[in-house]
């Protein structure tokens, strides 16, 4: 545009741009081949890469694993438990009447002969045990906690839910962010070349006479000012890059995203009441509160008695005769068993003493319960002032949307009319620095209030817990 404006001033053809200026154009060129080539990617695509490479994603994935083991694991409380045990001593067998307490840990047999001395000639023993018990009735303690781990499970499952949905609504504002970093990169490269082509114009028109050379130094610091700017864009760009595929789950400074229908259209705007109560962080904060309620059933039924059905057998050898009482220390005579013996039952276990610890330990889950109440009445709180909040956001945005193609077309005309003007010499360069400044600032804020409606979508779509509300509306 500059260039065919002021292609008559005398002394142009003779300009030629500063060695640093030609060089700093072709690196800037440079860069802007290498990221053209660079790939381009949607955002359905990168919101399936992290969910499938992102690493707290898998860990909460793990958990879920891990929670639907320990049902399997809680079901075999059903099963009979069957206890096999074989084994060799060498002891004495040296014995009187009377009961004994047990040593913790290993009870050691009280039974011997009891004579009026001690034998101190020890002889190998064999011992080989089966024993079965089956709790066939415990109350529903087992049934609760089985109910426990599936309400764990349903939490963990709503857990990873939440937290994938939370990572998505992170995924598309970065890469929101990212356009946005793109388009203003775009925007201040335009700026530089205005910049440089207006250096360049007033270099020429400043050596031919036509300009004060206090004209050249602002022409020379509005180039430095443009190049900052770039410079400035394009490292707002690589950190927000970065960001964006640390977000996939792979760093990578190359990400270039396709920017889709978000700079072609305006998105629409209705939604309906109430919607945050469908919202993922809502359903977790409920799968958190119907897990401790099952735990805290599970705690209370643990008093409770089982009845169980037993079954045992079991053969026994010594090296001590059961005919004569005569000893043979020899292994072989230990290991031949002497008299088997079988037994059927049925028993029931209740630990009455055990009432103290389980009411501390369910009066224990009754606060979490109520805990996890409060948290949801919070979530639901916070959730509707969200809500609200984007709805505002999004109609303020919408508004600032509509607005600034009149501001970039007003500037624009300023711009053209200050060009004019400058070139006739009715106005300084000054006056139409200012108008360079701000047809730049118009072009700016174009591109970040076009994103901007579009983040603000995604903020009422991340209340509403609906990602359908954003991506139903997007190219």
């Amino acid at each position: 545009m500059y260039r065919h404006r002021f292609k008559n001033i005398p002394g142009k053809e003779k300009a030629r741009p500063a060695p640093k200026i030609k060089f700093f154009l072709t690196l800037m060129l440079a860069l802007f081949c290498i990221d053209s080539y660079a790939q381009q990617v949607k955002l359905q695509e990168l919101l399936e890469e992290s969910k499938q490479n992102f690493p707290f994603l898998r860990s909460k994935q793990a958990e879920i694993r891990s929670a639907e083991n320990r049902i399997k694991s809680v079901k075999t409380g059903y099963l009979p438990a069957l206890i096999v045990q074989h084994q060799y001593t060498f002891a004495t067998d040296n014995s009187v009447a009377g009961a004994f307490l047990p040593n913790e840990g290993s009870a050691i047999s009280p039974s011997g002969g009891i004579r009026p001395d001690n034998i101190y000639t020890g002889t190998f023993g064999s011992f080989t045990t089966a024993l079965v018990d089956w709790r066939v009735f415990n109350f529903g303690k087992i049934k609760a906690e089985v109910n426990a781990a599936k309400a764990d499970l349903s939490r963990t499952q709503a857990d990873y839910e939440n937290e994938l949905f939370q990572h998505q609504v992170r995924v598309i504002d970065s890469y929101l962010v990212l356009l946005i970093n793109q388009k203003l990169v775009e925007a201040q490269r335009q700026n530089l070349e205005r910049a440089t082509v207006f250096k360049n114009v007033t270099d020429a028109a400043v050596s031919a006479g036509m300009r004060p050379g206090v004209d050249s130094s602002l022409a020379a610091a509005e180039f430095a000012k443009a190049r900052l700017l770039l410079l400035e864009s394009q490292r707002s760009e690589k950190a927000q890059r970065l960001r964006l595929s640390e977000l996939t789950g792979e760093l990578r400074d190359s990400i270039q995203v396709d920017s889709m229908g978000f700079y072609s259209k305006l998105p629409v705007t209705e939604g309906a009441e109430n919607a945050f109560l469908n919202n993922p962080a809502l359903r977790f904060s409920q799968a958190q509160l119907g897990a401790s309620l099952a735990r805290s059933l599970a705690v209370k039924r643990s008093f409770l008695p089982s009845v169980s059905l037993t079954g045992a057998g079991w053969a026994r050898g010594s090296g001590i005769s059961n005919q004569d009482d005569s000893y043979h220390t020899s292994f072989a005579s230990g290991t031949n068993y002497q008299v088997y013996n079988y037994l059927f039952g049925i028993s029931t276990r209740w630990n009455l003493t055990n009432i103290l610890k389980v009411r501390n330990d369910y009066k224990t889950e009754q606060f979490q319960v109520e805990r996890f109440k409060e948290i949801y009445e919070t979530q639901k709180l916070q959730l509707d002032r969200q809500s609200r909040e984007a709805e505002i956001q999004l109609q303020l945005s919408m508004e600032q949307a509509r607005l600034t193609p009149v501001q970039l077309n007003a500037a624009q005309r300023a711009f053209n009319q200050a060009e004019a003007r400058y070139q006739s010499g009715l106005t300084d360069l000054f006056t139409l620095a200012q108008s360079v400044n701000a047809l730049n600032r118009a072009e700016v804020d174009k591109f970040v209030t076009n994103g901007n409606v579009w983040r603000a979508l995604l903020m009422k779509a991340a209340a509403a817990g609906d990602l359908g509300v954003f991506l139903g509306q997007v190219n």
